[in-house]
């Protein structure tokens, strides 16, 4: 537990380094930071996961792996969008196992009707200028993402613990990140895009690393 603080300082600074080489065009930086934060959170849920006995800390630090490989493959030169796309869909039915380990499935209800709407919104703003071949794909990946901050939001409703909402808005933040992503890359760019990308999806991801621990260790 006593690590936890330095490592979320760390994986901090690598954050605001990322989005710093982004801005500046400094690759190197980006290829380094990039991934060393999503590892440094994924130590976060590791250290999480080998004090319990649940399938919840594990399925994060599933989750958080999988994110990793996102990571690497959407930065790289050569487009590997549909991989990265895929790395993250699987990561998110991990985050969807980890919220359903002491929780019912969508009980209650009224955070799914709210994420629906959003996710018909985000698809009818995305639907006009996505590739016939990438309707059916994102689709489905947002589906899922929605299923999973729905699910989230809905055991921090049922459960009301200090974890439970710290999954909660990490799996909001990790959906807003997605979304401004998407606007960003398929609809309209705009300049702050990165860095709202990188923040919100850092500290979605950190917070769901947190929330993996029985009791939140910062508090």
């Amino acid at each position: 537990m006593s690590a936890v603080l330095p490592i979320s300082i760390t994986a901090a600074l690598s954050a605001a380094l990322t989005i710093w080489g982004h801005y500046r065009a400094h690759r190197v930086v980006v290829y380094v930071c990039k991934p060393l934060t999503t590892a440094l959170i994924l130590a976060l849920a590791v250290i999480a996961a080998t004090a319990r006995t649940d399938r919840l800390a594990w399925a994060i630090v599933a989750g958080l792996t999988l994110s990793l490989a996102g990571d690497v493959l959407l930065m790289l030169p050569r487009d590997r969008f549909r991989a990265g796309l895929a790395s993250f869909l699987a990561a998110h039915v991990c985050y969807l196992v980890a919220f359903t380990a002491d929780a019912r499935f969508g009980h209650p209800a009224l955070p799914f009707i709210l994420w629906a709407v959003v996710g018909a919104a985000l698809l009818r703003v995305l639907w006009p200028v996505l590739k016939a071949s990438l309707r059916a794909p994102v689709t489905v990946y947002v589906c899922v993402l929605l299923t999973m901050a729905a699910q989230a939001a809905s055991r921090a409703a049922a459960s009301q613990t200090g974890p439970a909402l710290a999954a909660g808005i990490g799996a909001a933040l990790f959906a807003l990140s997605d979304a401004l992503l998407a606007v960003d890359r398929f609809r309209s760019p705009f300049a702050s895009a990165r860095a709202l990308v990188r923040i919100t999806y850092f500290t979605g991801q950190w917070l769901i690393a947190l929330s993996a621990f029985p009791t939140l260790p910062l508090l």
